[in-house]
């Protein structure tokens, strides 16, 4: 059945996605807000929300949500990136109108307990004391900031434990009163709904503020950096390379795709085969792309003994060089394009899928295209696309990321 899009007379924007054949139903708000749009003081701030909306409102404790939701055999979460956060709820599909209670009630009257904020802002700098305490996370975290050096979108979403013990309950309020608009606003819904029935319950629930003005974003302008050590007392050394990619706009976003999964997006890519399946210099060897307004990346991300780091960085370089100065061969492209399009619609098949596919595409590219127009495109990839795009992304500032039992002027002699 079709996907209905509508804004709303609140001035949200309502995607739907009906699925008559199920008996359950997923909803999400999701904000155009994240990390990249917060000031250096206030890093954090929007992963500070995601936490604290659910621990209570005006009318509900944390508590009573949590019931509420369990009693039904319901599922609620929410996440921040760093152009967007999402909350959801997956229920049954007679839960409906109880979902919609619970995140109408926690988006237009959250409560801000104080007792609640300093709970979870404990909670938060346990959370990042676990995610440094995590190399193969942190190693990311090390190149996106190479990558993007003094820009927020190199931030951690997490923030940082300065920011976060500093952070004032009227900080957390200032900055949700200020973006948390419904014009800066997608709810999608999926599963066995009726899109007239949603758009009225959205309606009669609806107690926010008036509209407001989507965030000021800046392009990041300075040039990535070659290399960033980060020294950890590890038994493995974790390595990350790569390059900006394309905006998330971009004609060449497919294409970028295919070349992706090629390089590095499956167990038949030319990474996995050599440094894993050929060598066994690593179990964990992977690529992937993320997609910002006005930018992105491309990323290869391997584990491996420390003695064995200048080795599969070089293997690494060397597949990249190759595939610059070759491209991919056409057994290749048929390969990663009829996984890509497979894997899409292997993972259409429940509601919270759906729903999260057409709140992301609503909110950040400002429509929703169906799983056949989005399989269209990717089938569409040709050779020249692919060599378009290698040459775009492949030729650009390399940028090399480490967290292991290095010095950087040590591991720089290593590699040289």
């Amino acid at each position: 059945m079709a996907i209905r899009t509508e804004v709303l007379d609140s001035g949200l924007t309502l995607v739907t996605e009906p699925m008559p054949d199920v008996r359950s139903v997923a909803i999400g708000f999701w904000v155009g807000i994240g990390s990249r749009d917060e000031e250096q003081l206030l890093a954090g701030a929007s992963h500070f929300l995601e936490h604290l909306l659910f621990k209570g409102t005006d009318t509900r404790s944390a508590q009573q949500i949590a019931e509420a939701v369990d009693a039904v055999g319901g599922e609620m979460n929410a996440f921040t990136t760093k152009e967007y956060t999402a909350f959801y709820l997956r229920l049954l599909d007679d839960s409906l109108d109880l979902g919609l209670d619970i995140l109408s009630d926690i988006m237009w009257a959250p409560a801000f307990r104080p007792d609640d904020l300093e709970a979870e802002r404990q909670v938060i700098l346990e959370e990042i004391l676990m995610h440094e305490d995590e190399p193969a996370d942190l190693v990311h975290d090390v190149f996106t900031e190479a990558l993007f050096p003094g820009h927020p979108l190199g931030r951690e979403i997490l923030g940082e434990a300065a920011t976060i013990e500093a952070m004032t309950r009227d900080d957390v309020r200032g900055y949700f009163a200020r973006w948390y608009r419904p014009t800066n606003m997608v709810v999608a819904v999926a599963g066995n709904i009726d899109h007239a029935a949603v758009a009225a319950g959205l309606d009669a629930r609806y107690r926010g503020p008036e509209p407001g003005p989507a965030p000021d974003r800046t392009s990041p302008l300075a040039a990535p950096l070659a290399q960033a050590v980060f020294r950890r007392p590890t038994e493995q050394a974790h390595l990350v390379v790569g390059t900006r990619g394309v905006p998330r706009d971009d004609a060449d976003r497919y294409a970028l795709s295919v070349v992706n999964q090629s390089l590095g997006g499956g167990m038949s890519s030319r990474l996995f085969q050599e440094i894993r399946e050929k060598r066994g210099l690593a179990y964990s060897v992977y690529s992937y792309r993320a997609s910002y307004l006005e930018t992105g990346a491309l990323a290869i991300y391997a584990g491996t003994a420390p003695g064995r780091a200048h080795q599969v960085l070089d293997l690494i370089e060397h597949e990249i060089d190759r595939m610059a100065r070759e491209g991919i061969t056409d057994r290749e492209l048929e390969v990663a394009k009829g996984h890509l399009a497979g894997s899409l619609a292997l993972g259409m098949e429940d509601s919270a899928a759906r729903m999260s596919r057409i709140g992301r595409a609503q909110l950040i590219h400002g429509e929703v295209h169906t799983l056949d127009q989005v399989v269209a495109s990717i089938e569409a990839v040709t050779q020249d696309d692919a060599a378009r795009v290698i040459d775009r992304v492949l030729g650009g500032e390399r940028v090399v990321a480490v967290v292991g039992p290095f010095d950087e002027p040590d591991f720089a002699r290593q590699v040289a």
